[in-house]
């Protein structure tokens, strides 16, 4: 079992002010899957895992359809990286590990 496994609660902030999520991940080797779950919705996701670095993209249609490229490293129980939003630019994201 990965010491990367588990819940983390994040905020992205965005111009659209602080966005809260929750991310729930399962690493299996190089890859992981889980759940992203906030405001605006939840969904599965997949991505990759590099060391104490995950990757992974997420499809949101709130509050527009997007494609959001996300990167996070983890330290401990202590995630930190960006969400690209393309177009709308790349902002930082911060949490910790909730279980």
């Amino acid at each position: 079992m990965s010491e990367l496994n588990g819940s983390y609660a994040l905020v992205a902030t965005t111009p659209m002010g602080n966005q809260d999520m929750t991310l729930t991940i399962n690493v299996e080797g190089s890859t992981f899957t889980g759940k992203s779950a906030g405001a605006m919705g939840s969904s599965d996701v997949t991505g990759s895992v590099d060391g104490n670095t995950i990757a992974w993209k997420q499809a949101i249609t709130v509050p527009m359809p997007l494609t959001l490229d996300c990167k996070a490293s983890i330290d401990g129980d202590t995630i930190s990286g960006t969400v690209d939003t393309g177009s709308f630019g790349a902002f930082p994201i911060n949490g910790k590990k909730t279980a």
